[in-house]
């Protein structure tokens, strides 16, 4: 995330190749990694797609082990959707880390989930036209409020 690639990718081959066989680093680590770094050279395209493998269980408990995921592959995945210009896919991805706060729990993730809801209903006001585009501008307003107030819920209020 901070655009190290040439230090990113040579420890991301390494945990590659030192292992191979655990779930969570082929499944969710690795893939994270190498959609952070397709976004870093502006292609979230590749982004998204580096993340399929993510989706399949990203969501799921690992008995008697930490989850640790604090679904970043659903993050990445909502920012690769803003940067490719998809308002609504985005605002999903985001919505869905709010939506399971049981495993994200006090990750950064979580909170920052929020100001990425904002963004994607703010990108969806700027992409729709008339009523639909209003509504958007009311959810980014409402989001940016309470990523703003450490959790308080404000009330919607009508377009200014």
């Amino acid at each position: 995330m901070v655009g190290d690639a040439a230090r990113a990718e040579p420890l991301a081959q390494d945990l590659n190749e030192r292992f191979p066989l655990d779930t969570q680093m082929q499944s969710l680590w690795l893939p994270a990694i190498r959609a952070q770094l397709a976004l870093n050279r502006n292609s979230p395209a590749a982004a998204i797609s580096a993340l399929q493998a993510a989706s399949a269980i990203e969501l799921g408990q690992i008995a008697f082990l930490a989850n640790l995921s604090c679904l970043y592959p659903a993050y990445i995945r909502g920012e690769a959707y803003l940067a490719a210009g998809q308002g609504s896919a985005a605002a999903a991805e985001f919505s869905r880390i709010l939506d399971h706060s049981g495993i994200v729990w006090n990750c950064w993730t979580g909170a920052l989930a929020h100001l990425g809801v904002a963004r994607a209903n703010a990108l969806q006001s700027r992409t729709s036209q008339g009523a639909d585009a209003d509504a958007a501008r009311v959810r980014a307003l409402a989001a940016y409020k309470i990523s703003s107030r450490s959790g308080k819920t404000p009330t919607p209020t009508s377009p200014s």
